[in-house]
């Protein structure tokens, strides 16, 4: 287990309390294209669409930070740095389900549940 301070969530993710709440209400859908290790993933929400497009390996431009997404077995792992270290999420398929976990620092966040927690 790791150690993690106290931490205030609005100034960790630069959200209010209420957007959080509202963020937790969606249920955005995601279309994943694969060709090899090139990857186009779309995310389509009410609030904001986003497309990403890499190649699995080779670090890469995202939203002013370089990007690494790499595989690990069957899961897609993406580590982001910038202004705060340990950012990132990982992504997998079990069954027909997409499952994807952020990470940030010290506190894993599961997209399922919206609960953050310490790991």
């Amino acid at each position: 287990m790791i150690y993690c301070p106290s931490i205030n969530f609005e100034k960790l993710y630069y959200v209010n309390v209420a957007v959080r709440e509202i963020a937790t209400l969606l249920k955005p859908d995601k279309d994943i294209t694969q060709n090899g290790d090139h990857f186009i993933i779309k995310t389509f929400s009410t609030v904001r669409n986003y497309n990403m497009d890499f190649v699995v390996g080779p670090e890469f431009e995202e939203d002013l930070s370089g990007t690494t997404i790499t595989w690990d077995g069957d899961n897609l792992v993406c580590v982001q740095k910038g202004e705060f270290e340990g950012r990132g999420w990982t992504h997998w398929i079990e069954g027909d389900e997409l499952h994807l976990v952020g990470q940030f620092s010290c506190i894993s966040f599961n997209a399922l549940d919206g609960i953050p927690s310490q790991v």
